[in-house]
């Protein structure tokens, strides 16, 4: 074990000295033993983002997981019918909201599109996270971006129902338009 040299200070407001213990060398040889210096990865650096591989089934077709998809008929994919629905009945709520409608449905249609819009914007920059994950974190997202437009609002005291919904549309859009104009980094 090395010395260790003791320094004294002076205060800068009057009577007594402190004493400040600081080693003559630092740690080298626990520094010479550590997996990093020859290359070794964190655990943080090894998680790594899952991507879709492509691969090549029997008859010659590509598909993501390996598995066939689903044939042509009553048990096809529905994932864009629904994306469309979804589209269609968040924009009808925002509409409902911005034109002050008295209908029954504009409270729930508005909701649904004050969640929709930014999590299915923030979705999009989470593409490569598992689905699970990606929609619990972009449902999150969109509840807090809700909570920072409200409070913002609140805060210089502008809180109206339509300047909210233009204010979660524009965010939402500018997020979705990053997302697709930004070109995604290969690693």
């Amino acid at each position: 074990m090395g010395s260790v040299h003791v320094k004294t200070f002076q205060p800068l407001t009057g009577a007594g000295r402190f004493r400040v213990l600081t080693p003559l060398r630092a740690l080298r040889d626990i520094e010479a033993r550590h997996p990093a210096r020859w290359g070794a990865k964190s655990p943080m650096q090894t998680i790594r983002i899952k991507r879709p591989v492509k691969r090549t089934s029997t008859d010659g077709r590509s598909s993501t997981d390996g598995t066939e998809r689903a044939r042509p008929g009553p048990g096809r994919d529905l994932s864009p019918l629904l994306a469309g629905a979804a589209t269609a009945v968040g924009g009808f709520g925002a509409l409902l909201a911005l034109a002050d409608s008295d209908s029954p449905l504009r409270g729930p249609l508005t909701l649904f599109f004050l969640l929709a819009a930014p999590a299915t914007a923030i979705g999009a920059a989470l593409r490569g996270l598992e689905p699970f994950g990606r929609t619990l974190a972009a449902v999150a997202g969109a509840i807090v971006l809700n909570m920072l437009v409200a409070q913002g609002m609140l805060a210089v005291h502008r809180w109206s129902v339509r300047g909210g919904v233009i204010a979660v549309t524009v965010i939402s859009f500018f997020l979705l338009l990053s997302c697709v104009t930004v070109k995604p980094t290969k690693r």
